[in-house]
C-alpha cells in the first residue's frame, strides 16, 4: 500500500477515488514514563519513552487507515493528514488520527 501526503503520485494516474479512509490510535501514558519524562523536562534532553509512544500511536493509526483502504480495494492513499492531540483530565492520553483518500491506480 502506497501512503503519501501528496495529492497524487508522480508517474501514476488515479483510476478511481474510493473515498476518505481514517485511522485512530489512543495511547495512555503510564506513571513511570511520566516520572522519567518529568525528570527529562527538568534537566533537559529528549524523552525516548514519549517518542516511542508517539511512534507506536502513529504506526497504529496508519496501519488502521491502510487496512480500511485495502478492504475497499485501494492501491494507495493520497493526501494523508496526521493529527496529534493530548486527551484526558491531566493530558494523560495521546491521540493520533490519520485521514486520506483511498484510490486505485492505473
Amino acid at each position: 500500500m502506497i501512503i503519501t501526503t501528496t495529492p497524487n503520485l508522480e508517474g501514476r494516474s488515479v483510476r478511481e477515488y474510493l473515498g476518505v479512509v481514517t485511522g485512530e490510535a489512543i495511547m495512555g501514558a503510564n506513571v513511570f514514563r511520566d516520572f522519567v519524562a518529568g525528570i527529562r523536562d527538568f534537566v533537559g534532553g529528549r524523552s525516548k519513552a514519549y517518542e516511542n509512544s508517539l511512534r507506536e500511536a502513529r504506526e497504529e493509526a496508519l496501519r488502521e487507515m491502510a487496512n480500511e483502504a485495502k478492504a475497499r480495494g485501494a492501491d494507495a492513499i493520497v493526501g494523508v493528514d496526521l493529527d496529534y492531540e493530548v486527551l484526558g483530565a491531566q493530558n494523560g492520553m495521546l491521540m493520533v488520527t490519520t485521514s486520506g483518500t483511498a484510490v486505485t491506480l492505473e
